[in-house]
């Protein structure tokens, strides 16, 4: 088993490190290739997205001690995960943007759906043992 430090601050959960880094690469390696037609809709949304995974996780943990007010959250990042999931298909199947960086992305964008359906589930269990 790992041996983990204790979470102090939301910067420590793996999925807001991961969310945040992907968010970086989102921005430097997809959206500048995405076309200029795109501007207003495909590459604002992706825009958006991204930047609402790590962003909800933030403010997330920090309503963690309400009963419902972490996992709200966590459910509401869940929803961008897909939605950045979904624009990323988009990017490839619309726009040929392709490569190994499109393909890890989508692969992260999955584990990081995951890690927060089960975040939320373990927040939920610790919440009802107190």
């Amino acid at each position: 088993m790992e041996n983990k430090s204790p979470i102090k601050s939301f910067r420590d959960l793996e999925v807001y490190q991961n969310s945040y880094k992907n968010m970086l690469i989102v921005y430097k390696e997809i959206l500048p290739v995405i076309p200029d037609c795109e501007k207003y809709n495909l590459k604002d949304q992706l825009r958006r997205s991204t930047k609402a995974i790590p962003r909800l996780i933030a403010e997330g943990y920090a309503k963690r001690h309400q009963k419902a007010g972490f996992q709200k959250y966590l459910d509401d990042a869940m929803g961008e995960c897909n939605e950045t999931i979904v624009g990323l298909e988009q990017c490839r199947d619309l726009y040929n943007i392709t490569g190994k960086e499109i393909d890890n992305l989508l692969d992260i964008y999955d584990k990081t759906g995951r890690q927060l359906y089960n975040l939320n589930k373990r927040w939920n269990e610790f919440k009802n043992t107190k």
